[in-house]
């Protein structure tokens, strides 16, 4: 079976992406995902992305994705993601445009979205909002945006595919039975993480400095 290497938040780290797909011992050869949120925050989100869609890699639409193409639609004016805007080719902009809100990949029994879901909901019913900002679940089961007040909604997540996701940086890295975090926070100068598949082996590289604050955004 052909490896596929799953990688968390990049937030505009490129110089650690290229250090975790050197560490994790990456190839042509191998299938490359992203988990989404390949923008902002960071220092390089244009390098980022014409980094991944160069390689040829997957990714599911991550809530700072999101944003950016809002903008781009004349729809937001943040003034972080306007700036980052004006830095993206065409080419960049077609490859964030056609990012899925979830990927399946059936031979792995693996399931890839952004933030989660809700596990009581049907997948082509789970909204959209829910797929790119999901953190918890709260008492009665309702999809949570934060994570005091509520369970981790991966902890309720019954299988049998195997959920990859990311989003949730204040959790880290989150191993579950059958869902993995990958968020461990490298734009806030703790880590880049990514999971080998079909193993289930974790790998890291350090940030390589402290980008931005810790924000729950």
């Amino acid at each position: 079976m052909r490896r596929t290497l799953l990688i968390g938040d990049v937030h505009g780290c490129n110089d650690e992406l290229g250090d975790l797909l050197k560490h994790a011992g990456w190839t042509s050869e191998d299938r490359l995902v992203l988990v989404g949120d390949l923008v902002a925050k960071g220092p390089d989100s244009a390098g980022v992305v014409k980094r991944v869609r160069e390689l040829g890699a997957l990714a599911v639409l991550g809530n700072h994705d999101a944003h950016l193409l809002e903008v781009r639609a004349g729809n937001s004016k943040k003034a972080h993601h306007s700036k980052l805007a004006a830095t993206l080719s065409e080419a960049d902009w077609a490859y964030l445009d056609q990012l899925p809100l979830w990927l399946d990949l059936p031979e792995l029994n693996c399931l890839v979205v952004h933030a989660g879901l809700i596990p009581t909901v049907e997948l082509v019913r789970q909204p959209k909002h829910v797929l790119i900002n999901i953190r918890s679940l709260d008492a009665e089961g309702h999809a949570s945006m934060r994570v005091d007040g509520g369970v981790p909604w991966a902890s309720r997540w019954p299988g049998p595919r195997h959920v990859v996701f990311g989003h949730d940086a204040l959790r880290g890295l989150q191993r579950h039975t059958h869902a993995t975090g990958l968020d461990t926070g490298c734009v806030y100068g703790r880590e880049l993480t990514g999971l080998w598949l079909p193993e289930h082996r974790l790998v890291s590289v350090k940030a390589r400095r402290v980008w931005q604050a810790v924000d729950s955004g």
